[in-house]
């Protein structure tokens, strides 16, 4: 058991954030070093030099053709993180080499597994298509959480803390009062659904779809243990009913996504992703979902820090009193617990 889950892929980085400089993060306690050499594929190795730790990602150490040059003292690693080259010498020392991690690219997101490398040929990760398809339009940010990921999914895993912890924003009464359906699917898929028919139309909504007064709002979440986390949120004039096959009311679809990559034992990188099928060439409404998500974000960040703080000033004071509307999170915990996580928030 440990604090978080390995042999397991992990998002390290939207694809956009990785070019031809040399990137830096640290991934469930591992620090890396991502880049890219052209066009060419994401290469991910360990972050600290083979010879006296320096990290690589620190100036002046660079990229020059395709290898690591450290700036500290000339150690050149090649892209499998062999060592090509060390100072004053032709032989090279066998331990001299960094930790090659697997990579695979999908759906706009950078992805690194974390474990027994073997691991990840029998196994891919989830897929978020609408970070990537036409049809879509995604704005998209990363904010650093100094709490455990576990805080962070049962954050997600609980959307009635809408209705007071954003409220004014995408937060209603009707979030917090409406009961919610849980499906742990044989899949390994944890399936949670608020279906609203007659709620207010929040700022989040009114603002980038035009509507008012009240709505049908549709909350599916799907979460993929440990790490990814999507949101199918629809909002539909009220009145607007489901297909006969149940499928999505005619209206607008919204998919948030998260990805939740441990960095530490007590600090997270949250990823987001908000992608929409309406307005998609409409600057003014991409700017807007991009300020109002973000500001979600961080009222999220301000409350798990907060909370990350107290349970680590005071581990002999918490006490839990879960309800009706905790069985997503509880069943969220229940799963990462049989993946092996050992943390006082994801005890079932």
């Amino acid at each position: 058991m440990g604090w978080f889950a390995d042999n397991q892929w992990y998002v390290a980085a939207f694809a956009g954030e990785i070019g031809d400089g040399l990137l830096a993060r640290t991934i469930c306690g591992e620090p890396l070093v991502l880049y890219r050499s052209g066009d060419g594929p994401v290469t991910a190795l360990s972050g600290l030099c083979a010879h006296r730790g320096f990290p690589l990602c620190e100036a002046p150490s660079r990229l020059v053709d395709g290898q690591i040059v450290c700036g500290y003292h000339g150690f050149t690693y090649a892209a499998d993180g062999a060592c090509v080259a060390v100072p004053g010498q032709t032989r090279i020392p066998s331990a001299a080499r960094l930790t090659a991690y697997p990579v695979t690219e999908r759906d706009g997101l950078v992805w690194v597994w974390i474990g027994d490398p073997a691991g990840a040929e029998r196994s891919a990760p989830p897929r978020a298509p609408w970070l990537a398809e036409p049809g879509w339009t995604v704005v998209q940010g990363l904010e650093p959480l100094a709490a455990r990921a576990g805080l962070l999914i049962d954050n997600l895993l609980d959307l009635s803390h809408e209705t007071y912890l954003h409220g004014g924003h995408i937060g209603t009464p009707e979030v917090a009062e409406t009961p919610i359906s849980t499906e742990p699917g044989d899949d390994g898929v944890l399936r949670i659904s608020r279906r609203m028919a007659d709620a207010a139309c929040p700022p989040f909504y009114a603002k980038s779809t035009g509507l008012s007064g009240r709505i049908v709002r549709w909350q599916d979440i799907e979460y993929f243990p440990p790490c990814l986390y999507t949101l199918h949120s629809r909002v539909a004039p009220t009145g607007a009913l489901p297909g006969p096959d149940g499928s999505d009311p005619d209206g607008y679809h919204v998919e948030i996504v998260y990805a939740i990559t441990p960095e530490t034992e007590h600090s997270t990188h949250d990823f987001w992703a908000v992608a929409r099928d309406f307005a998609l060439d409409d600057e003014g409404v991409s700017t807007f979902l991009a300020d109002a998500n973000r500001t979600v974000v961080l009222q999220d960040v301000t409350a798990l820090n907060a909370l990350e703080l107290s349970l680590q000033r005071h581990p002999g004071h918490r006490r839990e009193v879960s309800i009706k509307i905790d069985t997503g999170g509880l069943a969220g915990r229940r799963m990462l617990a049989r993946l092996g996580v050992d943390d006082p928030t994801v005890t079932p």
